[in-house]
């Protein structure tokens, strides 16, 4: 197969070091895989590297990487924690959007199996989750230098032997593992769901299935690894997990819409990749081009990212991406998500997840009463927020007030100054 050594910037800013591995030959993946591995391991863990391998010999292309500070990627692990390993898994899928196709696929091994149930929610093209005996609690990898906590509480950090190397492990790390709510993320994972574990795990108990299992809502799967250890130590059991995991993803992995959406995305990935090589990716700001394929169809860059914009058919346009307005829309909505965040992480807030639904439209400015305007039309953005989580009603109306103070929200109701200009002329030749 096609095992190529890739690299990318983790959460921190650090290089992480990365495998990418590619079905044989010329053949086109069915999908793409991003696998996180247990807690100080690496990508180079015979786990990793074997349900890696045997997934992209069933054509599932499978990224795995080291975590910062962690084998060959840069960072200061003992300044990592649990959040940062997923902001780390966050990066990776990044990097696969932007030069292949999005991870469709999750797979995580003991405490990576944790890290993926809690990154799931924040990759939108993930339509299955797998874990290898991952525990149900993030703190239950405490365990693992249990004998040291005491140190730790006392003096803020401590040096602690984990597979015969030598840690510093902070309190920091303690206090972000504890703070973790799996049941609230594996309830509300809305992804298929594999959970994978050995009767006899002697690292993380079989209890732990059970309760990732009874948590998560359908479509779930158990499947036990009899006679397996922890670590996948012997081949025959990291195949078995690989063809396992292969079989029960494909049916969330192969449809016709969903492979011409992955056709689209890659080839994007490889325009993009082209513009990268010729310096247009890194003009700063937005630049809009026509890309000559209909009436309205433009090409939007965007720093690192490229996306379409087009209009409906019945405006002439040939639907190919969103409109100008949903454009506007859509960052409205994600600036409110974005504040709503930030506010709710801020105050320790039970806020799960949030909706935001923005409609666009032209009204007559008298049927407006509480409007300036009282002749024409003006512009309406009628917002719809949807907040999940065990909230007050004091909490709910405070979220939505600073909804409202979002920065895109803000330009929308300031002054704002748009300099029109040509651009430089090229000289004739």
């Amino acid at each position: 197969m096609d095992s190529r050594k890739v690299e990318f910037a983790g959460s921190s800013g650090a290089t992480l070091a990365a495998r990418l591995e590619m079905p044989a030959g010329d053949a086109t993946p069915i999908a793409f895989a991003l696998f996180a591995h247990c807690f100080t391991c690496s990508k180079d863990a015979p786990a990793a590297v074997k349900v890696s391998r045997a997934l992209a010999a069933r054509g599932v292309a499978t990224l795995r990487f080291d975590f910062t500070g962690l084998g060959g990627s840069g960072g200061d692990f003992a300044s990592t924690n649990f959040s940062s390993n997923v902001a780390d898994l966050i990066a990776a899928a990044d990097y696969l959007r932007r030069m292949h196709r999005a991870p469709a696929l999750l797979i995580g091994h003991s405490l990576g199996g944790a890290a993926v149930l809690a990154a799931a929610a924040q990759i939108a093209e993930c339509k299955a989750v797998a874990t290898i005996g991952a525990p149900f609690d993030a703190a239950h990898v405490e365990h693992a230098f249990l004998q040291h906590v005491p140190q730790i509480e006392a003096d803020g950090e401590a040096r602690a032997s984990l597979g015969g190397r030598q840690f510093t492990i902070r309190k920091q790390l303690l206090d972000d593992l504890r703070r973790q709510k799996q049941k609230e993320r594996i309830a509300g994972l809305r992804r298929a769901l594999l959970v994978l574990h050995a009767p006899g795990d002697g690292v993380v108990g079989i209890d732990n299935a059970s309760q990732i299992f009874l948590a998560a809502r359908h479509p779930k799967s158990f499947v036990s690894l009899d006679r397996a250890d922890h670590f996948l130590s012997r081949a025959e059991d990291a195949d078995y997990v690989a063809g396992v995991i292969a079989a029960w993803a494909a049916r969330y992995l192969a449809s016709p819409a969903a492979a011409a959406a992955d056709a689209a995305a890659e080839a994007a990935a490889a325009e993009y990749r082209a513009a990268e090589d010729a310096g247009a990716a890194s003009e700063p700001g937005v630049l809009v081009e026509e890309t000559g394929q209909g009436l309205f169809q433009q090409r939007i860059r965007i720093g690192r990212h490229a996306i379409m914009a087009d209009e409906p058919q019945s405006m002439g346009g040939r639907d190919s991406g969103p409109a100008p307005y949903d454009l506007l829309a859509a960052a409205l909505g994600a600036c409110k998500a974005m504040t709503m965040r930030l506010y709710a992480n801020r105050k320790n807030l039970p806020l799960r997840r949030t909706r935001v639904h923005v409609v666009h439209d032209r009204i007559h400015a008298e049927d407006c009463a509480d409007c300036e305007t009282k002749d024409g039309h003006i512009d309406e953005f009628r917002v719809t927020i949807g907040l999940e989580g065990e909230l007050s009603d004091e909490q709910r109306a405070r979220i939505l007030e600073i909804a409202d103070k979002c920065p895109v929200h803000r330009t929308l109701h300031s002054e704002v100054k748009i300099r029109t200009e040509e651009a430089a002329r090229e000289a004739p030749v």
